[in-house]
């Protein structure tokens, strides 16, 4: 998608942070308590974590609650809060239909405050992980998606992402120049105490761009502990919210000149240049 030509407007926005357990209306009537207190805060757009319908104690679980996309009570249910609320909702990933029966495709969409979805971004990179005491292999029940994708709102160019991306600054810059770059996630504590912060202020350092990070923070009920620190940090890097653990939100202005004024103090942008790859010659 092309960058608009029309200037980005203000706009205040929350993350919510979860700790969604197994019960998909338990996890709907959590989000929705957390989104009227940022309603209340003046929030006008909202971000949801990674699987914030669901994190059961199997791969099957969410296997089982796998939308077809456009349809089910998750989509009914983000459709219904984003009028209700007159928000955009960036709803951090739900698990939908796949070409497969045993796999799902972990899906982040976006509604506008009319309620109509506007975007789908599905996962590209898929988490493994080993370290002879956790295991984690994403790939053996989800299927990946193929391509960036960069949403045009009032506020700006939104670049989309979920969790495990964060690690790949390739896909951001793929993005074009967004104004705000989302991240939702369920990392696990291992790696989210040893990487996630550097990894997020990077990203925004680097892309010169607001970045909302949004977790599931804490303990599930499955026994699962996922970092949380959720957060929204600024061009410069600095972070303006942060939540560490436990249910709560982040919330900040996204200021499109403060964008602006990086950029123009450092133009790194403009003197990002794409090289070739070139195999080295042997010593002479």
């Amino acid at each position: 998608m092309s960058a608009s030509e029309s200037p980005s407007l203000p706009m205040r926005i929350a993350g919510l942070q979860m700790v969604s357990g197994p019960r998909v209306p338990d996890n709907l009537r959590a989000a929705e308590n957390l989104m009227g207190q940022a309603v209340e805060q003046g929030a006008g757009a909202l971000v949801l974590p990674e699987y914030f319908p669901i994190i059961g104690a199997s791969d099957a679980e969410r296997l089982a609650v796998r939308e077809a996309f456009g349809i089910g009570p998750i989509q009914d249910w983000l459709r219904a809060m984003a009028q209700r609320f007159g928000v955009w909702i960036f709803a951090g990933s739900i698990p939908l239909t796949a070409t497969s029966d045993k796999h799902l495709r972990n899906a982040s969409l976006v509604y506008n405050p009319k309620g109509e979805c506007v975007a789908r971004y599905d996962k590209v990179h898929l988490f493994a992980f080993d370290n002879g005491r956790e295991r984690y292999d994403e790939a053996s029940f989800i299927e990946p998606g193929h391509e960036a994708v960069a949403v045009e709102t009032p506020f700006g160019r939104v670049g989309l992402s979920i969790c495990y991306d964060l690690r790949f600054p390739e896909y951001y810059r793929s993005l074009g120049k967004p104004d705000l770059i989302l991240v939702p996630a369920a990392f696990v504590e291992t790696t989210g105490r040893a990487h996630w912060e550097v990894l997020l202020r990077a990203r925004a350092i680097e892309n010169q761009c607001y970045v909302v990070a949004v977790g599931q923070g804490g303990r599930h009920e499955n026994g699962r502990m996922t970092h949380g620190n959720s957060m929204i940090i600024d061009p410069w890097g600095e972070v303006l919210d942060r939540k560490a653990k436990g249910p709560g939100l982040v919330i900040a202005d996204l200021d499109p000149a403060r964008i602006a004024e990086v950029r123009r103090q450092l133009p790194a942008l403009e003197h990002s240049v794409n090289l070739e790859s070139k195999r080295c010659s042997p010593a002479a």
